[in-house]
C-alpha cells in the first residue's frame, strides 16, 4: 500500500511542479514586459464558457490523434517530425475523393478514412524505407517529407480547387451534405456542437493502449524501443519493426484532419489549420506516450488556446503568450520527469539498502545470544 501511495506521489509530482515552474516563468516574462500579471492569470484560469468549452475539446480530439500518432514513433525510439506533412496530405487526399460523391454517405466517410489512412501511411513509410534500407535518420527524412508534402498539396490544390466567386480561399469542392459527420450537442447553453469524430479520437486511443499493452506486436515494439539487442535476441526483426513502426504512425497521422475535415471545414483548404504535427509532438512529451496523459495534455494545451484568445481584449497582452506558456510547460515537464524519476530511483535504492541492512544475519537474534 505504502509503494503505490509513493509511485502515485512521483507520478502526479512531475506535472505539478511542471505547472508551478510554467506558471512562475511566465509570471517573471509578464513583470520583465511590463505586463499585469495578475489580469493575464485572471483571464487564462477564468472558467471557459460554454461556447469555449465546446472549442476545447474539438480542439483536443484533433491533437490527441497527432499525439498519438507521434507517441507509436517514440515507443520504438523514432522521432516522427513528419505527421504535420503526413496529415495535411492525408487530409488533401481524403478530401478530394469525399468532394466528388461518388459514394452514399457513410460509405464516402469510410473509404475517405481508409484513403486518408493509407496515404498517410505510405507517407510516413517513405522515411521508414530509408531507415530499414539505408539507415538515414527519421528525423531527416521526415523533416525533407514535411517541406515535399507542403509543397505538393499547394501545387496540386491549385489543380484541382474549386474557386469560390469574390473570395480568396482556396479549397477543394465541398463534402456533398451526407458525408458530413453531425456533431453532439453536449454542451447546454451553446449552438456550437462536439466534433462527431471525437469518438473516433476515443477509437483511436483504446487501440493503441489495446495493441500496445495486450498483444504480442506491442510487447515487440516497446521492447524494441527500450533495447535493440535484447530484442534481437528474443527473436524480433528490428529493421521490419522500424517499417511497421512509421507505417502505424503514419496511419493515425492520416486520421488528424478528419474531424475538422468531416465536422467543420467540409473542404481542404489554405485555411485548414496547420502545425497540428508540431503540437502532437509536444503533447505527446506531456502525456509521456501514455493515451490517458495524452488526453489531459492535449485537454491543456487546447484550453489554452481558447482561453488565450481573449487575453489582448481583456488584459492588454497579445495572445502570442500562450505559446511561451505552452513551451514552458514542455520544457518543464521533461525536466520534471527527469528529476522525478532520479528521486524515485534514490527512493528505490534506500529502500533495497535498507532491506538488505534487516535480511543481515544475527539481525533478528535476541540480544546477547551467541553469533
Amino acid at each position: 500500500m505504502k509503494a503505490s501511495l509513493r509511485r502515485l506521489g512521483l507520478a502526479l509530482a512531475a506535472p505539478v511542479l511542471a505547472l508551478v515552474v510554467a506558471f512562475v516563468v511566465t509570471s517573471i516574462v509578464l513583470l520583465l514586459a511590463g505586463d499585469p500579471v495578475v489580469a493575464v492569470w485572471t483571464q487564462l484560469l477564468t472558467a471557459p464558457r460554454p461556447r469555449l468549452i465546446v472549442g476545447i475539446i474539438n480542439g483536443a480530439s484533433v491533437y490527441y490523434l497527432s499525439a498519438i500518432a507521434v507517441a507509436i514513433g517514440f515507443r520504438m525510439n523514432l522521432f516522427n517530425i513528419g505527421v504535420d506533412g503526413q496529415y495535411r496530405i492525408a487530409a488533401f487526399a481524403a478530401a478530394v475523393f469525399a468532394g466528388q460523391g461518388w459514394l452514399p454517405g457513410p460509405l464516402n466517410i469510410f473509404v475517405s478514412l481508409l484513403i486518408a489512412v493509407v496515404v498517410g501511411a505510405l507517407w510516413a513509410g517513405i522515411a521508414g524505407w530509408l531507415k530499414f534500407s539505408r539507415g538515414v535518420s527519421e528525423v531527416i527524412s521526415t523533416i525533407m517529407l514535411n517541406a515535399i508534402a507542403t509543397g505538393l498539396v499547394s501545387f496540386m490544390l491549385f489543380k484541382v480547387a474549386d474557386s469560390t466567386t469574390g473570395s480568396n480561399v482556396t479549397n477543394t469542392k465541398l463534402l456533398p451534405p451526407s458525408s458530413r459527420v453531425p456533431g453532439f450537442a453536449l454542451i447546454s447553453g451553446t449552438p456550437n456542437k462536439v466534433y462527431g469524430f471525437v469518438l473516433l479520437a476515443i477509437l483511436v486511443g483504446v487501440t493503441y493502449w489495446v495493441v500496445l499493452n495486450k498483444t504480442r506486436f506491442g510487447y515487440d515494439l516497446r521492447a524494441t524501443g527500450r533495447s535493440e539487442t535484447a530484442a534481437v535476441a528474443s527473436g524480433v526483426n528490428v529493421k521490419r519493426m522500424v517499417l511497421t513502426a512509421m507505417l502505424l504512425s503514419g496511419a493515425a497521422a492520416g486520421l488528424v484532419g478528419m474531424p475538422l475535415l468531416f465536422g467543420q471545414d467540409f473542404s481542404y483548404g489554405t485555411t485548414f489549420q496547420p502545425g497540428l504535427g508540431f503540437a502532437g509532438i509536444a503533447i505527446a512529451l506531456l502525456g509521456r506516450n501514455h493515451p490517458v496523459g495524452i488526453a489531459f495534455g492535449a485537454l491543456l494545451w487546447s484550453y489554452l488556446e481558447q482561453q488565450g484568445n481573449g487575453l489582448q481584449i481583456t488584459a492588454g497582452v497579445s495572445s502570442e503568450l500562450v505559446f511561451i506558456i505552452q513551451g514552458v510547460i514542455v520544457l518543464a515537464v521533461v525536466i520534471a520527469y527527469e528529476v522525478v524519476r532520479r528521486a524515485g530511483l534514490r527512493m528505490e535504492q534506500r529502500n533495497v539498502a535498507r532491506q538488505l541492512s534487516s535480511d543481515q544475519p544475527g539481525h533478528h537474534l535476541p540480544e546477547g545470544a551467541p553469533v
